[in-house]
This record gives C-alpha cells, structure tokens and sequence, in this order.
C-alpha cells in the first residue's frame, strides 16, 4: 500500500497558527486575572502585665506561701521556720504571677 504525502510546510504552518490562537487567547486570561496583592492583618499584642513575688516552696515543689517582693526577709524567715518544724526542707524563689486590671 502507498502512503499518503504529507506536505510538511502545510502542516508547520497550521500548528504556528494554533499557537499564536492559544497564546492570544492566555495573553486575554491573564489580564483579566490579575492578582492582587494580599492584604494581612497583624494581631495587636495584648499586652500582660506580671508582678514578682516571693514563693516559699517545699521539697515537693508544692507552694506554701506567698510574700511581696519587698518582704524577702519575711520568706525566708518563714522557709526555715517550716524547715525546722517539718521533715523536709523549704526554699525561697521568685514567683511572676499575671495582675488583673
């Protein structure tokens, strides 16, 4: 059986006429579809205010007593005064709680 000729500049010339359709027709696309540029918003900080405590603590790292800051000498009286009486020691440590407005 004969093959059928195919004419090769026939051919080219219809596949870079489709090309340039297809292209046209994306070049369309893309300018409708423009993308914007995206718009975040940022969270504000809140803002949480701590004050600093003296903790008097067990060995167990239970907290038995609480004192301001300025009463250092009334925690530590207090810690040895429980390690005396009691089988285990205590200590003294600086405790940042959350204040409430």
């Amino acid at each position: 059986m004969a093959r059928k000729v195919l004419n090769r500049k026939v051919l080219r010339e219809e596949a870079e006429a489709a090309e340039k359709a297809d292209a046209g027709e994306k070049a369309v696309k893309k300018k409708k579809t423009t993308t914007k540029k995206r718009v975040t918003r940022t969270k504000e900080p809140t803002v949480i205010r701590k004050k600093v405590f003296w903790g008097v603590f067990s060995q167990s790292l239970k907290r038995v007593a609480t004192f301001e800051f300025d009463q250092k000498a009334d925690a530590v009286a207090k810690a040895q005064a429980l390690s005396q009486s009691g089988k285990s020691p205590h200590f003294v440590q600086k405790v940042k709680e959350v204040v409430e407005d």
